[in-house]
């Protein structure tokens, strides 16, 4: 373990002292493997991090391996976790995690990509495989692309991989939870000057609580496809998809049993500029336990930057009406499924999930230096449908209708301060306050919780 953390601290103060030295390169992706390092091979100013992200293994540089990683360690407190109704935690809890990944690129037409993943909940009570995943192979696939040109790139990949799509509101790596999320599936790429589209069929990688114990799992299916049109006059650009999941068990205020649901939907957004928008609508229909499924989603997510002014102030504000069931026990489900959505939906302390929900969220963030951003924003949260019951992220039931006739949840006030100290290592400290509602009351102990923690980041 000694000798862990030595090599640990050497690989960090060896980055950071050859970046010091070295111009500023291309920022980390959310997904690792789509970062191209090729670049480097036109370099003659070579350093230990460069030789670590391009090694080249032939003669012409054209077959070369990469490394790259992440370790990030977490403190978290919460006061009342789950509004007094979990164990009480007057200590708080640490949440480690560590991935390491190795790219083999052959040539411009074949490459795999290997990940591991560690994710450790220390001190925490009765911790959830989104905390906890002590080591698995996260991702391992092979891609194979026939057609590689300026204009146009084909390529299929198969094996365990992250999949990320549009805002992540319905497919997301689940960056802020301490385990990542991947499937095991079958993928088609396509790019052609402003178009992307991706097909692929997949199964869910659940995490077991063992070493290596991640396997097949045939219980949940998604498939889909997926098209990004950039450019476009007027809108900016567009997304068009469709997204399929077949779960064998699935529960909600309604009942347990057999869902095969299906999505349609598109997303207008401009992330560029100071005004920046992200609109979203879908319609989701299928079966469950023998009912007919009906519902959706609608959202616009808003923001204006003042850039000339000091500090630069963005305003934001997101809206989003998310169906519920309107009759429980009738032949009719309403309840709409987020998928794979990302973690910290509402808010860093990720409290409650997108199903059955109407959500107004006013925002501001100030960029007080070039390394340091402040934001703060308010959420006020309401049953959609007074009929069922509340969600978590993951569509988890966390409390069901209870006969209450009272649609407030809460709000929540969260503020976040980070500091991004180089393009390797980042803090951040988190603040969040939930003011529970009348509904809250009603179904449990409805206290309000006070939810605090502190991230150090190091990414290579």
């Amino acid at each position: 373990m000694i000798r862990h953390r030595i090599f640990i601290l050497s690989l960090v103060v060896s980055i950071i002292s050859a970046n010091a030295r070295a111009q500023h390169l291309p920022a980390f992706k959310p997904l690792r493997y789509d970062e191209d390092y090729s670049w480097l091979k036109k370099d003659s100013m070579t350093d230990f991090y460069k030789r670590m992200k391009y090694l080249p293994l032939s003669a012409n540089g054209n077959t070369y391996l990469g490394y790259g990683g992440d370790v990030r360690f977490q403190y978290f407190y919460s006061k009342n976790e789950a509004w007094g109704d979990a164990p009480k935690d007057d200590d708080g809890y640490i949440l480690t995690r560590w991935l390491g990944h190795a790219d083999l690129h052959v040539g411009k037409h074949f490459r795999t990509f290997v990940q591991l993943q560690s994710s450790l909940a220390n001190s925490r009570i009765d911790p959830s495989p989104v905390d906890e995943n002590p080591l698995e192979l996260h991702q391992a696939f092979v891609d194979v692309s026939p057609v590689v040109s300026g204009k146009t790139n084909l390529t299929f990949r198969l094996g365990r991989q992250e999949l990320m799509y549009g805002s992540q509101r319905l497919v997301s790596v689940r960056e802020g939870p301490n385990n990542r999320q991947s499937f095991d599936a079958v993928r088609t790429i396509l790019t052609s000057g402003d178009y992307r589209v991706d097909a692929f069929y997949s199964h869910f990688v659940k995490a077991e609580p063992g070493i290596f114990d991640d396997g097949f799992n045939k219980n949940v299916k998604f498939w889909g496809a997926y098209l990004v049109r950039n450019k476009m006059a007027l809108v900016h650009n567009i997304d068009l998809y469709y997204l399929g999941l077949w779960k064998r068990n699935a529960t909600f205020n309604d009942g347990s049993g057999t869902e095969t649901r299906h999505s349609v939907g598109t997303r207008l957004w401009k992330s560029n500029g100071d005004w920046k928008y992200d609109m979203e609508g879908l319609f989701q229909f299928g079966k469950f336990a023998g009912k007919t499924i009906s519902a959706w989603t609608a959202s616009i997510n808003t923001s204006y930057e003042f850039s000339e002014a000091r500090f630069k102030p963005e305003i934001g504000f997101k809206a989003e009406l998310i169906s519920g069931d309107k009759h429980k026990d009738d032949n009719k489900l309403q309840t709409f499924n987020p998928l794979f959505p990302r973690g910290a939906y509402f808010g860093l302390a990720a409290l409650i999930g997108p199903a059955n929900m109407l959500d107004m969220h006013p925002s501001v963030s100030l960029k007080l230096t070039d390394k340091v951003n402040l934001g703060i924003d308010y959420d006020m949260f309401w049953r959609y449908s007074k009929n069922d019951g509340l969600y978590a992220v993951n569509v988890a039931l966390i409390y069901p209708d209870g006969n209450s006739g009272k649609a407030k949840i809460g709000n929540q006030l969260a503020t976040n301060l980070g500091y991004q100290a180089n393009d390797f290592l980042y803090l951040q400290g988190e603040f969040t306050w939930f003011n529970a509602g009348s509904y809250l009351k009603e179904v449990g102990s409805g206290k309000d919780i006070l939810f605090t923690g502190a991230t150090v980041q190091f990414k290579f």
